[in-house]
């Protein structure tokens, strides 16, 4: 079973998970935006075993913790290879909103519309959902019924797609094309904000 802790991190709070096996305390790390230390105190004092960091997407309030992390724990971060102009230049990731020059990078990059991956235990389908960002990811464990929707949807509303690069037709689409297939009863954990379900995203949502 996946037990998920939710941390509210960095200058815009930001949703960040630990999200692991209740059996080896195998974990993910996903979208670690900022305050490295709360996660690793938290990891430590609970006995968890970080596996690998996720990133939804490539701006600052996602990523500004994730080398601090995989550095501490020697373990791979991924994000899709569409992300990699938004997470190298500054102008993208959005890092000047807190005055900063900063630049990121993964180690491993899925490629295409949809990959999978097999981490602490869980089987895990990549979905491409770009609007938002061309790259952004969310990541669904169907085991679990939950899926980690970054900055694509949220609890009666969808991402900014004002930033550089966005698309707010692209955005939308991905929602109804990616997300809406999925049960009604998925649990989605957003990248801000409160949770929610596909449901009642489908039902309520007035973006959508």
């Amino acid at each position: 079973m996946m037990t998920v802790k939710g941390f509210q991190v960095g200058a815009v709070g930001t949703n960040c998970y630990l999200a692991g096996s209740s059996e080896t305390k195998e974990s993910l790390i996903i979208d670690p935006g900022d305050e490295a230390s709360v996660i690793i105190n938290y990891a430590e004092k609970n006995g968890l075993k970080p596996a690998a960091v996720l990133l939804t997407h490539g701006h600052f309030d996602h990523c500004m913790a994730a080398a601090e992390l995989a550095g501490h724990y020697k373990i791979p971060v991924y994000a899709h290879e569409d992300e990699k102009e938004i997470m190298k230049n500054p102008a993208y990731n959005c890092c000047g909103m807190i005055g900063k020059e900063l630049a990121f990078t993964a180690d491993h990059y899925f490629h295409g519309q949809k990959d999978k991956i097999s981490i602490a235990g869980f089987d895990i389908d990549v979905l491409l959902t770009p609007g938002h960002t061309p790259g952004g990811v969310s990541y669904y464990v169907g085991s679990e019924g939950i899926l980690f929707s970054g900055d694509t949807l949220f609890c009666g509303s969808v991402g900014r797609t004002d930033f550089p690069k966005g698309s707010m037709s692209q955005l939308v689409r991905s929602i109804k094309e990616q997300l809406f297939p999925l049960p009604d009863d998925t649990k989605v954990l957003p990248g801000h904000d409160a949770f929610t379900t596909i449901g009642n995203e489908k039902k309520y949502n007035p973006f959508l």
